[in-house]
């Protein structure tokens, strides 16, 4: 059988072939649990900062409201680190809070006034802050890549202090 390409045609055929692969193909692989640790971070701070501008908008207790400006302020800000690194690291991120995510949210805007902020300080504050610092303490431990150990590392004090800040608030409506 004859060969499809001569020895002397197989190198132009090479570097068409490369320059038509899309760039992630040669990017340094991340591993699966990195990956799913980044798209969950992603999603988690669409939550945080989708549902803190809902109680910008719907609460009127000043504690909430002051909670609500930190929540949106710092995880935009870790937000953009994120893209950053997910984007050196060739992850694709999700643009919205997860499916369970956009349920818990869509509940919560039909809340008004007290048990608006109660839903709002025990979903958003509570339990979203101890299920994120519970990823980013994984990932600071056991992150495969070294760059998204260090991302976990550093943003995990701040998601501590929220944490801590969401069960005092969330006491004051209990």
């Amino acid at each position: 059988m004859k060969p499809l390409f001569s020895k002397s045609q197989l190198l132009p055929v090479g570097l068409v072939l490369c320059t038509l692969l899309p760039a992630t193909v040669f990017a340094a692989d991340v591993s699966m649990s990195d990956k799913a640790f980044l798209k969950k971070a992603a999603q988690s701070g669409h939550y945080e900062v989708q549902g803190s501008n809902l109680a910008l908008k719907k609460s009127k207790n000043a504690d909430i409201q002051k909670f609500a400006k930190q929540m949106v302020a710092d995880h935009q800000k870790a937000e953009a680190e994120l893209k950053a690194l997910a984007k050196t690291k060739n992850v694709e991120l999700p643009p919205d809070p997860s499916f369970m995510q956009k349920g818990s949210l869509m509940l919560l805007e039909t809340y008004s006034a007290k048990n608006f902020d109660d839903e709002y300080a025990e979903n958003v504050g509570v339990d979203a802050h101890e299920a994120t610092v519970e990823l980013f303490e994984k990932a600071a431990k056991d992150a495969d890549d070294a760059d998204i150990k260090q991302f976990a590392q550093k943003t995990l004090p701040t998601l501590q202090h929220h944490y801590e800040m969401s069960k005092k608030l969330d006491a004051m409506f209990d």
